[in-house]
């Protein structure tokens, strides 16, 4: 990290801290490297850096982040087998770089049946948690297997079996992702690699272009069905789900383990940690919302170190292959672009359950992110 870099963050931690923006123990992160990252997506610009972290802080506040991770145990909670049956979301192993590999499967998705046995409302809060769990949880444990500051990730997106009707289905809800992602944790996204895009992929990018920044987009690589070579460049293949084109098979299934340092010696709080079986969800029907009882509060163990001390040790400078500027529905983001005078605002609370549409395009609406999601 250049010495003007090393200055700058001493001056934006006594800003923030003399201004009451960040406190000791703030689970948002008080390390050097959270700093960096927030440094990073505004360029070092005091002023931006300092409002960037102070509307991360109240949106954190907004949507009771802290009380929904000690809620929901982002490994284990009750509605995670019907969540995954309708988009597959986990962290997996580690790349050649040390950082931890976080693949989507998209080609399942079908919300219509998904909140049949989950809320709109309890899927959202499962998505703000896996994105929690990632500077929280992941990202520490990485940090600490390589003895330096890992702080990005590689996201891979596999599209098999996606089709423009099911881009539709999760138009919003992607947005919003993207949005959180972005705004709120920021530089977290090192690489994202797309596999299998289908033919109508192209439309589809230009609808998603909009959404992210150039720093973001030039961080995004797309394969065809010949991706396998290009992905064992990146991850070793024992680490890559055989169903990627590696060797991995995970006895419960590569997206159901979860396996990674982040697990070694943790202990959880959701339900298969304490011995009980996670309730079946209730099905309901549409327009009549189901009661999801939480998983009862208890207090997740103090989040790990996030990252090294050492102001003058700065996470490894990722320089990606060359770019083709594509999307990926992540919640794992980078430095998003000031928004334009003409940039739609874009909801990042829940969503209603009186919002969920089963069919058609969405109607955009930034608050019904389940109408029809990206």
């Amino acid at each position: 990290m250049p010495p003007t870099h090393v200055e700058v963050l001493e001056q934006f931690r006594n800003q923030v801290e003399s201004e009451g923006i960040l406190h000791e123990g703030d689970t948002i992160g008080t390390d050097d490297e959270t700093l960096l990252r927030f440094l990073r997506a505004r360029k070092f610009d005091l002023k931006q850096s300092k409002k960037m972290l102070s509307d991360a802080q109240q949106w954190r506040k907004s949507v009771r982040l802290d009380e929904l991770y000690q809620e929901t145990d982002p490994f284990d909670y009750p509605e995670r087998e019907a969540v995954f049956n309708c988009w597959p979301l986990y962290f997996h192993k580690l790349d050649k770089k040390g950082r931890p590999v976080n693949i989507h499967h998209l080609g399942t998705v079908d919300f219509p049946k998904l909140y049949k046995t989950c809320t709109p409302e309890r899927h959202f809060e499962s998505l703000l948690v896996n994105a929690e769990c990632l500077p929280r949880e992941v990202l520490p444990a990485c940090t600490r297997v390589a003895g330096r500051p890992v702080s990005t990730v590689l996201v891979i997106i596999d599209l098999t079996g996606f089709s423009l009707s099911k881009f539709w289905q999760m138009k919003n809800l992607a947005r919003t992702s993207f949005q959180i992602s972005q705004d709120y944790f920021p530089e977290t996204m090192g690489q994202l690699a797309i596999v299998n895009a289908p033919a109508s992929f192209a439309f589809i990018w230009s609808m998603i272009k909009p959404w992210l920044s150039k720093e973001t987009q030039a961080k995004v690589d797309i394969f065809g069905n010949d991706y396998q070579k290009h992905l064992l460049q990146l991850v070793d293949a024992d680490a890559l789900p055989a169903v990627l084109g590696g060797e991995c098979r995970c006895e419960v299934g590569c997206h159901q383990s979860s396996v990674g340092p982040w697990l070694d010696g943790r202990v959880g709080w959701g339900p298969k940690s304490k011995g009980e079986e996670a309730a079946a969800p209730t099905e309901f029907s549409a327009g009549e919302a189901a009661q999801v009882e939480p998983v009862p509060s208890a207090a997740p163990p103090t989040p790990p170190t996030r990252a090294v001390e050492d102001a003058t040790a700065s996470a490894p400078t990722i320089e990606p292959s060359e770019p083709s500027a594509v999307p990926a529905a992540t919640l794992n983001g980078d430095a998003i672009a000031e928004p334009s005078e003409h940039q739609e605002t874009v909801s990042t609370t829940p969503p209603k359950s009186e919002d969920v549409s089963s069919a058609g395009p969405p109607n955009d609406s930034p608050a019904a992110p389940v109408a029809a999601q990206a």
